[in-house]
């Protein structure tokens, strides 16, 4: 069963994505919030398995409270779909920069809400590393932004893990990675979730996301 806490200052909205989930075998409401501050004590109690989380909050805005949530050790097993008006780079780059593991406009059919529910809670992202190296580049790549290179994120990863980073970075599977460095793909997820746990990243998409800050990848797309 899917828990699922539904954070939005909407009481209609959040009645119809209740609604949905309600009726959706292998689901439940795990509670609601209005605020951003609600929100993260939704996640802590009774729990969340996926917390849909609007942006647009009082007190706290769902950027803000994502932050709260992921960065918690306690509440690592919590996964955040951000669910907005607003689907513009500005604030897809942001909200997995918080540690979001997916994005999805409130215009979404429910089939698209559901599906997006279930592949967040399995510790994927929703976006995919190609999809997420593609928005990061549009966004960086902007006159009014730049990567200022931060090496020293990469100062406990070994020298194979940095070199995995990268090639997560350029969108590979671990297949592929696995293919361009002659290793197992069993040994590449070993190397992944290393530097996931090294980095504090929640998923791939936000690995790619460390290969631009660290100065791997420039805003180009270009290594």
């Amino acid at each position: 069963m899917i828990r699922v806490g539904l954070a939005d200052d909407q009481p209609l909205l959040v009645a119809s994505f209740a609604t949905l989930i309600e009726a959706t075998p292998g689901m439940t409401v795990a509670g609601t919030a209005r605020t951003g501050h609600e929100a993260v004590a939704l996640a802590r109690s009774p729990g969340a398995d996926v917390l849909l989380m609007d942006i647009r909050m009082p007190e706290l805005d769902g950027l803000a409270a994502t932050r709260l949530i992921t960065g918690d050790p306690a509440l690592a097993g919590v996964r955040v779909l951000i669910l907005t008006t607003f689907e513009i780079d500005e604030y897809v780059f942001a909200a997995l920069r918080c540690g979001a593991s997916g994005f999805l406009g409130k215009s979404a059919e429910p089939a698209e809400l559901l599906r997006a529910v279930e592949v967040v809670h399995r510790g994927d992202a929703l976006l995919t590393p190609a999809a997420t190296r593609s928005l990061i580049a549009r966004y960086l790549a902007r006159p009014e932004h730049g990567v200022a290179p931060a090496p020293e994120r990469l100062a406990e990863l070994t020298d194979r893990e940095r070199e995995v980073l990268l090639l997560v970075g350029s969108g590979l599977s671990n297949d592929g990675i696995a293919e361009h460095l002659t290793i197992s793909p069993h040994t590449v997820k070993t190397h992944v979730n290393r530097t996931m746990q090294k980095l504090g990243a929640h998923d791939r998409a936000q690995l790619v996301i460390a290969a631009y800050e660290a100065g791997l990848i420039r805003p180009s797309g270009s290594l």
